[in-house]
């Protein structure tokens, strides 16, 4: 057995204070200076029935807090349709736009005049490679915040991962409102 530490007697203190006896039961008188805790169980007892925890008014119910629905970063969500078909590998790009070998400030050139062109295109691959530990992807890094833009947000309706087959994580979709 050891001894508790001051840390330990401070928590069991707040603790016991915390607790009442039971009707015609009294708390037991025990310096929380003796009180000593075991090293090592020596042995799984058997779990008493469980009952309801004693309410006290230091304790209160623990109440989920509401989940709020976070705005999709890029505009409303689509329809599952969408995702279906990204997922089952069937969504096929009208525009494919490799970005490997660009600078960034190339990369964002490139980018912006493909969304901006308006000439049908839905469904644009975005192809900017994972990077590695020594060199992360930095045009990948900024492709966010490039659409994010209001240059740019305006003609975006969302922005998902790649299937394997068009790149995976080194790819993304980007799905262009349709032109009014």
């Amino acid at each position: 057995m050891r001894r508790l530490s001051a840390h330990e007697r401070a928590l069991w203190a707040r603790v016991a204070a915390s607790v009442k006896p039971l009707p015609g039961k009294r708390a037991p008188e025990m310096p929380v200076a003796a009180i000593a805790v075991p090293a090592a169980p020596a042995a799984p007892k058997a779990k008493p029935p469980s009952r309801p925890a004693p309410t006290s008014a230091l304790a209160k119910p623990a109440v989920p807090p509401p989940k709020v629905a976070k705005p999709h970063p890029l505009g409303a969500p689509l329809d599952g349709t969408w995702d279906r078909q990204i997922s089952r590998g069937r969504l096929f790009p009208d525009r494919v736009i490799d970005l490997h070998g660009h600078t960034v400030v190339d990369a964002h050139a490139t980018l912006s005049s493909a969304i901006l062109a308006n000439d049908g295109t839905r469904v644009i691959l975005v192809v900017t490679g994972k990077g590695r530990p020594d060199r992360p992807a930095r045009i990948r890094a900024e492709l966010m915040h490039w659409l994010e833009r209001p240059d740019l947000r305006s003609q975006v309706a969302s922005l998902r991962a790649a299937h394997p087959r068009h790149g995976g994580g080194g790819a993304f979709y980007i799905i262009l409102r349709r032109a009014k």
